[in-house]
């Protein structure tokens, strides 16, 4: 059946509004059942964990399907899915805990074309460790991440190296496995930033080569919060600081505090959601398979109109996410004029694509643009024909006025 972008913007009551949003890589929009899951959850009956009462079971639930939400949406084990704030939250909890086994000596492997979430957590843990940070390098001139920068960083001192699945500034998808499997060839582990990766592309951890993998809901329809997948055998190796009383079972141990069920049942809720877009048969992660691969076809539809329309505009725009593998996200600047500026003639155009670096600090460093600022364009599930349509016109306007 043919993608009705019509009807699934009926469930996002911010798409009743005039406003055609590119700012999904920031946060997406929200369909109205995810804020019904809150609601409901939130106002109970409502108690903390137990196996008495029922607002004590209706807890419960909601850390139970959520956990087994998010195994069958990442393809992982549900005893290997650990709640956090946020994405950056946990990596800066794993950061910390996994170097409690780093020495000097020890090499740490960032790279340049990942959000500083996947960064300073890691160069900050191997510096208080003494360990070394190597990093792996992007080709501005194409986006792409070369095989010899990968072969260069890897060496038998490695102990962990940090990658993202696609960049938020500009969406290369750098070759995760292969990376993955140079890092386990060394002994190392391998901890995959997904979060602007799952908003795009079906996930399989297990594919991927991650022995850690960390979303966050919000970038995928759900309410603010992260989500961690590991095998819990490694989670359990781990010696991550707790309260005393805290349980040491997998994962509630790496969970601090009460759990916000409301957040929970959002976040399973945007699963549900997204499983539900391309109709279909089968379990939960096959209904998610057939979303996805719906989805990127209607994403890359538009994708290519935009990037049509902004070749159009020749000299004037420059694109900066190049790569041939890629989720539709563009960063763009303007020679001689300030992408700032065009981010605030579009908003009195109804057209939200914000500007700036967007925390991916190393990437946009090493673009090495004369701005201060890029104009990005992130395509979501809900972005139609008309917004991709608007933005050209108010883009064109903007470097006509």
């Amino acid at each position: 059946m043919p993608y009705d972008v019509v009807e699934l913007r009926q469930h996002f009551p911010a798409l009743q509004g005039p406003t055609a949003y590119f700012d999904g890589p920031g946060g997406t929009q929200t369909p109205r059942e995810v804020g019904a899951a809150v609601a409901d959850t939130l106002t109970g009956p409502l108690s903390n964990r137990g196996l008495t009462a029922d607002s004590q079971l209706r807890a419960e639930r909601a850390v139970e399907q959520f956990r087994l939400a998010y195994a069958d949406f990442l393809g992982a084990p549900p005893g290997g899915i650990v709640y956090g704030r946020s994405a950056t939250q946990l990596t800066y909890d794993l950061s910390r805990t996994i170097a409690k086994t780093w020495r000097p000596g020890d090499e740490v492997v960032v790279s340049r074309l990942d959000h500083d979430c996947n960064v300073r957590p890691w160069v900050q843990a191997a510096a208080a460790a003494g360990a070394t940070v190597r990093w792996i390098d992007f080709d501005p001139a194409t986006s792409e991440v070369p095989a010899d920068s990968v072969a260069a960083a890897i060496t038998p001192r490695t102990r962990l190296v940090a990658v993202t699945g696609a960049s938020n500034l500009i969406g290369t998808r750098p070759p995760v496995r292969a990376i993955a499997d140079a890092a386990h060839a060394a002994g190392a582990l391998v901890y995959v930033d997904g979060v602007h990766y799952a908003a795009h592309v079906f996930v399989d951890v297990a594919e991927l080569g991650a022995d850690l993998f960390v979303c966050s809901p919000y970038k995928l329809l759900g309410p603010h919060c992260g989500v961690l997948a590991a095998a819990p055998a490694l989670l359990d190796s781990l010696d991550f600081d707790k309260l005393l009383p805290a349980t040491d079972e997998v994962p509630e141990r790496f969970e601090l505090g009460t759990l916000p069920y409301e957040v929970m049942a959002g976040a399973t809720a945007a699963v549900d959601f997204l499983a539900g877009i391309a109709p279909g048969g089968g379990d939960r992660r096959a209904r998610l398979a057939a979303s996805y691969a719906a989805i990127e076809e209607h994403e890359s539809r538009l994708l290519q109109r935009l990037e049509d329309g902004l070749a159009a505009l020749g000299d004037a725009v420059t694109l900066h996410s190049r790569a041939a593998s890629r989720t539709p996200t563009l960063l763009l600047t303007f020679p001689g004029r300030k992408a700032w500026d065009a981010f605030q003639f579009l908003a009195g155009r109804d057209v939200l694509a914000p500007a700036g670096s967007f925390y991916a600090y190393e990437p946009f460093r090493r673009l090495a643009v004369d701005d201060e600022h890029g104009l990005r364009l992130g395509l979501a599930p809900y972005s139609d024909d008309d917004d991709i349509t608007r933005a050209l016109e108010g883009i064109a306007a903007w470097l006509d006025a």
